[in-house]
């Protein structure tokens, strides 16, 4: 085993594969050439050829060196840990090789980043292992008596399947005294030998003579082979059988059918009877042509007997003996041309595959690396490969009928996850024959598509007074990846230092809980961003907006603002003796911090002193009276009001109104104060109402003095000190929803004593004996201002409400 790079010497077809070689090299490839015996041990040594490539046999194993052979049959083995050849059985080069002088193994090697093919041959030496051999072990030669010396005898030639030197050299016949052997060469180098006489046969002396042929090849040690040439002497015949062409050719499709006539040989003998009847035989015909065709010894048809395949064999040379019952013979050549048919469909063998690439790959990514070989010649053998259907791949022609597989389109794994791509390689023959090769490729995915919530905006109902870590709902988003890729993680979006929300997700479930209990009245709807990650990297996120609505509980009773709490046992009204049905007497005014009907309020009367005297609104809380008051009618009533809301279960509160039926207002401080409990004074309240009133009065005097110099300076006319202001009439009152023009005041400090409720001067009764009832509303106007003056000053803790009616 060596490393060759020396010229081929010797026959034409080696320098034609010389010439070959040098062309390959010059084309830009590197050759290697190694040599190998024939009939080595298996895992023997043909070269290194990280050696002869210059590289280490680690830069060799990471560009996944690798070595395919020619042909079907993958005969060489590397190691890429060594970068040594070996042989991966032991090489027998009579049956690779069965019909060539030179048997010459090719191979490629392959390497990837970046990828280069270098070609490669091994030749596989032969060494004399065959004997050589004759056909048959006898060989009976019929010869008159009559024959003249110097006659030859062509003789089967013997078969010897080594090459070169080692194949059949010599031929030797044993010691006789009437015949000699000449050895003869054909036009293809072959050696035969022809038996010549040299004595002239005497059958009585002699009928039968038996002589040893010796068969010699050129070996070392030489070996050789011997067949019996047994003599029968015959008598006399004057005329030996005559061919009717020395040479016959002929030309045989090779899918001829088993029995069709090939051709006729024609030989004729003017003799008569059995000495005229010729037998036909076949002489000097190869073992592999005796199998494929048959001779009819009568008619001398040549028929197919066997498969002809013209990728085996192209042509069949055989010698026809036509011999008559005198023992007379003659020979003739014939040559059996096979013609090429297509017959053989192209084989697809692949060299390299890439299972799996990335979805975003580059444009002209290479997937596969095949060649394409049909055994066929000319047109027939002559092909095209071509990708079925609609794939984004493409094929690249390389050399030497090998293709390269690559992308020629963008790959999207969400659109198609893998592809069949189906190659198929057509012939050029006159009826095209094709063969298809599937690759599977798998596209793998990248993270290159961000989650998609289902919605933009989810909402979720949550009820008030709820319990801890309930769960409301789901969110829910969807990734059209795969594996890490696709798997999506949920978060809430915090901004920095924002206290933490009273909802959470599950990072794998989406599932959205309520924290901690919520209450309607303090939070009525909670937004938060939810965001959800992929597990790809980088990771891609989305966001959606989660909105928590909570759903009102009635946990909450109606209050009562007026009358208020604070009144003791109950707020003070005053209501004329004269007046009619359907007088508003007060305003029951309660809210409801719950919402919807849970807030929808609803008001009756309890309890009364006389129930049907006053009526109250259902709706409105305005307490009226049902009927006229009369005198018979008890001074003092006490009424208890339920404010009731609508949920389920119902809420209510209460409040207490004290009403005094009075005949002239000048007695109400009299009647509230023997209502009222006595207040206990507060001592920081006065102080702060008469630091208020302090500031009060010094902003008034600076505000007059400041608009009296500018009057006077503006017109120096003499301007009469200003009056000084009262209060107004009708107090600003966002409780009850009465007409701003029939609403009055009257305010009562909590503890007046009697000292402290003065009147600027002497009233009148509201009301005088004799008033038409259409002045009654003057008269209301009248004693609100006197009302209003009798309490300036005071803190305003009970306020009395009244509408003077129609």
């Amino acid at each position: 085993m060596e490393w060759n790079s020396r010229r081929s010497r010797g026959s034409p077809r080696q320098v034609i594969l010389f010439l070959l070689c040098v062309c390959v090299w010059q084309s830009g490839a590197e050759s290697l050439r190694y040599s190998l015996a024939e009939e080595m041990e298996r895992d023997s040594f043909v070269g290194n050829i990280a050696q002869d490539l210059g590289l280490t046999p680690s830069q060799l194993a990471a560009r996944k060196a690798r070595v395919v052979s020619e042909g079907n049959q993958q005969l060489f083995r590397l190691n890429p840990s060594t970068g040594v050849l070996t042989a991966k059985e032991s090489l027998d080069r009579e049956e690779i090789c069965p019909q060539s002088e030179t048997c010459t193994l090719f191979f490629t090697v392959f390497l990837d980043n970046p990828l280069e093919l270098i070609r490669g041959d091994v030749v596989v030496l032969d060494v004399n292992d065959n004997s050589p051999t004759f056909p048959e072990k006898e060989m009976v030669l019929e010869i008159l008596e009559t024959t003249s010396p110097g006659f030859r005898f062509p003789l089967e030639r013997a078969q010897d399947t080594d090459m070169g030197s080692n194949s059949l050299q010599n031929y030797s016949l044993g010691s006789n005294s009437h015949f000699s052997l000449a050895i003869k060469t054909r036009n293809d180098g072959e050696k035969y030998a022809e038996l010549v006489l040299d004595r002239q046969l005497d059958r009585e002396e002699q009928p039968v003579l038996n002589l040893l042929l010796t068969a010699t090849d050129g070996g070392s040690p030489p070996r050789s082979g011997t067949a019996q040439i047994r003599i029968v002497v015959l008598d006399a015949n004057d005329n030996t059988p005559m061919f009717s062409q020395e040479v016959y050719e002929v030309r045989v499709a090779e899918n001829s059918p088993t029995g069709q006539l090939v051709m006729r040989v024609t030989a004729t003998d003017p003799d008569e009877g059995s000495n005229g009847k010729v037998q036909y035989t076949f002489t000097q015909i190869s073992k592999g042509s005796r199998q494929l065709f048959i001779l009819n010894a009568d008619t001398g048809e040549i028929r197919v007997a066997g498969n002809l395949d013209f990728e085996e064999m192209k042509k069949h040379e055989m010698m026809v003996r036509a011999a008559d019952g005198g023992g007379l013979s003659a020979h003739s050549k014939v040559l059996v041309e096979i013609v090429d048919m297509n017959d053989n469909t192209p084989e697809i063998q692949l060299t390299s595959h890439t299972a799996s690439i990335p979805e975003d790959a580059p444009l002209r990514t290479l997937v596969a690396l095949f060649s394409v070989r049909d055994r066929d010649a000319g047109d027939n053998g002559r092909t095209e490969c071509t990708i079925e259907g609609d794939v984004p791949f493409t094929l690249t022609p390389t050399f030497d009928n090998y293709y390269e597989l690559r992308t020629n389109a963008a790959l999207d794994r969400e659109t198609t996850a893998e592809y069949n791509i189906s190659i198929r390689a057509t012939d050029w023959g006159p009826q095209r024959l094709s063969s298809r090769q599937s690759l599977w490729v798998q596209v793998s995915d990248v993270n290159d598509n961000a989650p998609a919530f289902s919605q933009e905006l989810y909402s979720m109902w949550v009820t008030e007074n709820n319990s801890p870590m309930v769960r409301i709902g789901s969110v829910q988003a969807s990734d059209a990846d795969a594996g890490s890729n696709a798997r999506v993680q949920y978060a809430l979006v915090r901004e920095e230092g924002e206290e933490q929300p009273a909802v959470s997700v599950s990072s794998e479930s989406g599932d959205v809980y309520v924290v901690r209990s919520l209450d309607y009245e303090r939070v009525r709807a909670l937004e938060v961003w939810v965001s959800a990650a992929d597990g790809g990297w980088p990771a891609l996120s989305a966001r959606a907006l989660l909105r928590v609505l909570v759903r009102d509980e009635n946990d909450n009773a109606p209050v009562v603002l007026h009358p208020g709490a604070e009144s003791g046992a109950g707020a003070g009204e005053l209501v004329p003796r004269w007046a009619p049905a359907g007088y508003l007497v007060a305003k029951v005014v309660a809210v409801d911090a719950d919402a919807g009907q849970n807030a929808w309020l609803s008001y009756e009367l309890a309890k009364a002193t006389e129930p049907g005297l006053f009526r109250l609104g259902p709706h409105s809380g305005e307490l009226r009276t049902a009927r006229a008051v009369a005198e018979r009618d008890a001074p003092r009533h006490r009424l208890v009001v339920l404010v009731r809301d609508r949920g389920q279960p119902p809420r209510s509160a209460s409040a207490t109104l004290a009403i005094a039926l009075l005949h002239d207002f000048s007695d109400a401080h009299v009647r509230l104060s023997q209502d009222a409990p006595p207040a206990e004074p507060d001592d920081t309240l006065t102080l702060y109402l008469i630091a208020c009133l302090a500031c009060v009065s010094a902003l008034c005097l600076a505000t007059g003095l400041a608009a009296l110099l500018m009057k006077l300076r503006r017109d120096r006319r003499k301007q009469a000190e200003p009056l000084p202001t009262f209060p107004t009439a009708v107090a600003e009152s966002d409780a009850g929803s009465l007409p701003r023009s029939l609403v009055y005041d009257v305010c009562l400090a909590t503890g007046t004593l009697s000292s402290d409720f003065h009147f600027l001067g002497p009233l009148l009764p509201c009301f005088p004996a004799g008033m038409p009832p259409v002045m009654a509303p003057q008269r209301s106007s009248m004693c609100s201002q006197e009302a209003s003056s009798l309490v300036e000053g005071s803190d305003c803790t009970t306020q009395v409400r009244n509408r003077i009616g129609p």
